[in-house]
């Protein structure tokens, strides 16, 4: 830059630490949810754990390709694993493809799992996961301290969102008629 030169701020070079190609606002890309848990079970508390991965895996991840239907969280020692999600094979994949329903290591703190341990013990809890996705470029998993609901929970549970479906769509209809006239 020439001396007494000016020069808008936005053009300016950045200082500090964040690489200018590089995101830091911590979104969450969603990669897969699993909307069956939050119908069969009722949520007592939700966890954030990270996940080991292969790299296969991250790539099938990054093309949203993954299903946790019939997924399910098991403590085994003082560690978390992940079992039953499918992540299916990476298609540009070579002989070093992952295997598609592996169990996979799941990252808490040692607090985390020893209070989801404890809570497993008693009867009618489980730990499930809810939903895979990417933060600030690491594979993440939310999982679900959960206790299972019987057959009329859950249909008290749709009685209540088609419900508030209703009522929601009868506002927006009496809005549109007032704004009409």
């Amino acid at each position: 830059m020439s001396k007494g030169m000016y020069v808008p701020k936005e053009s300016q070079p950045k200082q500090g630490g964040q690489a200018s190609g590089k995101a830091k606002d911590g979104k969450r890309k969603i990669v897969a949810q699993n909307k069956k848990a939050r119908h069969d079970y009722a949520i007592v508390d939700t966890y954030e754990a990270g996940l080991v991965l292969t790299g296969t895996e991250v790539k099938s991840l990054r093309q949203g390709r993954a299903s946790l239907t019939d997924g399910f969280v098991q403590i085994d020692g003082n560690e978390a694993w992940l079992h039953n999600a499918h992540i299916p094979e990476y298609s540009q994949g070579t002989w070093t493809n992952h295997t598609v329903r592996r169990k996979r290591k799941l990252l808490l703190h040692r607090e985390e799992i020893d209070k989801l341990e404890a809570k497993t013990q008693e009867t009618g809890h489980t730990i499930v996961p809810l939903a895979l996705y990417f933060k600030d470029g690491r594979a993440k998993a939310e999982i679900a301290l959960a206790r299972g609901k019987k057959e009329y929970d859950k249909r008290q549970t749709l009685r209540e969102k088609q419900d508030r479906r209703e009522s929601d769509r009868a506002i927006a209809a009496a809005k549109r008629k007032q704004r009409g006239q």
